[in-house]
């Protein structure tokens, strides 16, 4: 196909690699003038392969990660298929086996990373192998090849042809094998299978026919990948170990757990040490600081967990996607910090805020949003809040800010100091309302004008919603109560957010 012209924008040129259902050519999209890879689909293959071939461009699109190869284009050219790809400069990660220590450690890390970042975003791989691994000039890794990729939690859909295997059978998980339902960590005993086979040289499952690797996966535990390689450190055996346990609870629970091992040389606390008969035992360290995090948007939650997950101290025990599972992961795990975003659905954070103060005073609050707007912040600070910083935050600000809030500091992001300054100088004639009159406002607001629908939705009586309304007429020296409402909309008293739940 060298030459030929994709759709009048991409030229095809050299091939550059070949599978049994696609080839890859390095290519030019002419029209932003750049080098590309191009993937095309071989003619004639099964429905099955051309359906994983654009459930890999639709699997890799939602992804956007340092350590993953970027996706540009996907398309047809009258019978022939293609998706275009980032040109990765670099050599296939069998190329490294085997490596020393520090260098499995140090690209295993960045696996792990990547996965995590993947795993996040409801996607598990499926297919983790060396030859879906390229590391690059720069010495980073490029996760390839999603076309067997699933989202997390799309149970056992398979696009398999009758009768053919899932995945490479010497990398595959033993609940892989054998058919069951997945999870993420599926791919990281597929890692573990990789990594033994980076410092060691060998696999630790091989045999001739399918059925038996297969079976060894199952059933066989590895023998120690010492050894093979006598002179590897004792940490990394046990991270290698780890995850290459037959239960899936037994392995790390997340990848970024496992990063956290490889990048500590062993030292964190997901690392099982695997212990000589009659030696003592050890208790290792790892993270104290145990977080909630609290954002509706995953796009922006995942990535920050893993963030934090890496720092080494810190841990996140839990992820809300709105207030009331902000409120009921802070009940079960009793967290250390809770870091909470403002809008969120059902339950806005501003109404978690205090409810997680009340369950449990001794948890830190660190609002971390996008609002900035005045009454926002010091809403949230009367409520109870030790820290409020803003998205456009680095993620180092980020992760010194949940520890200086641990630490029992407040921690105020860039320009909420003079906002609150602000607020303070004229917070008793801006707010002079209590809060059961904002409850009373929050009503009229949202069109509930009437005092007995007040009452019944405020669960009090007629006699105490006309006390309410003098007082608040009194004190905002207003004529009515629509103008009352109107002027505590406008100076932020109450928010179009509170009104959404009445």
């Amino acid at each position: 196909m060298s030459e030929q012209k994709l759709n009048d924008r991409y030229l095809v040129e050299e091939l550059i690699g070949e599978g049994a259902t696609a080839a890859v050519y390095r290519g030019t999209d002419l029209r932003l003038h750049r080098t590309v890879a191009i993937k095309i689909l071989l003619p004639h293959v099964h429905a099955t392969t051309r359906q994983r071939f654009e459930r890999e461009a639709l699997s890799a699109a939602r992804l956007n990660h340092p350590s993953i190869m970027t996706i540009y284009d996907v398309g047809k050219d009258g019978d022939i298929s293609y998706i275009v790809v980032e040109l990765v400069k670099g050599k296939p990660l069998y190329e490294f086996i085997p490596s020393a220590p520090d260098v499995v450690a140090r690209l295993g890390e960045q696996i792990c990373l990547a996965l995590d970042y993947a795993h996040r975003a409801g996607i598990i791989h499926r297919d983790i192998k060396p030859a879906n691994i390229y590391v690059t000039e720069e010495g980073g890794i490029k996760i390839m090849d999603f076309g067997l990729a699933i989202p997390v939690e799309g149970g056992q859909k398979r696009l398999t042809a009758m009768g053919s295997i899932i995945g490479t059978p010497a990398y595959l998980s033993p609940e892989q094998a054998q058919g069951k339902p997945l999870d993420p960590r599926t791919d990281l005993y597929s890692l573990g299978v990789v990594l033994y086979e980076m410092i060691t040289g060998v696999l630790p499952f091989d045999a001739d026919d399918i059925a038996s690797i297969l079976l060894q996966q199952v059933s066989k535990p590895p023998v120690p990948p010492s050894e093979f390689a006598r002179d590897m450190p004792q940490w990394l055996e046990n991270v290698i170990l780890k995850a290459l346990e037959k239960q899936p609870d037994n392995r790390f629970k997340t990848a970024a757990n496992m990063a956290a091992a490889l990048a500590n040389g062993g030292a964190s606390a997901h690392v099982r040490a695997t212990m000589q008969p009659g030696a003592p035992a050890v208790e290792p360290t790892g993270p104290h600081i145990r977080v909630v995090l609290a954002d509706d948007h995953v796009s922006l939650r995942a990535p920050l967990a893993a963030y934090l997950e890496l720092s080494g101290d810190i841990a996140v025990v839990g992820e809300a996607s709105d207030g009331q599972e902000a409120i009921d992961l802070s009940r079960e795990h009793k967290p250390d910090v809770v870091m909470l975003d403002l809008n969120m659905p059902n339950v806005t954070g501003l109404q978690a805020l205090p409810q997680i103060k009340q369950d449990n005073p001794k948890t830190k609050v660190l609002v971390l949003t996008g609002r900035d707007e005045t009454p926002y912040i010091m809403r949230a600070l009367r409520a109870g809040a030790n820290g409020y910083i803003l998205k456009t935050a680095t993620e180092k600000e980020i992760v010194n800010a949940v520890r200086d809030v641990y630490a029992g500091g407040m921690v105020l992001g860039q320009g909420i100091a003079e906002r609150i300054v602000d607020g303070l100088r004229n917070m008793n004639e801006v707010d002079p309302l209590n809060e059961e009159e904002h409850d009373v406002l929050r009503c009229i607001a949202a069109g509930i004008e009437e005092n007995d629908q007040i009452a019944e939705r405020l669960h009090i009586d007629e006699a105490t919603v006309t006390k309410r309304l003098k007082s608040i007429i009194d004190k905002l020296k207003v004529k009515s109560r629509s103008d009352a409402a109107l002027m505590a909309l406008r100076a932020g008293w109450i928010t179009v957010d509170d009104l959404r739940h009445l």
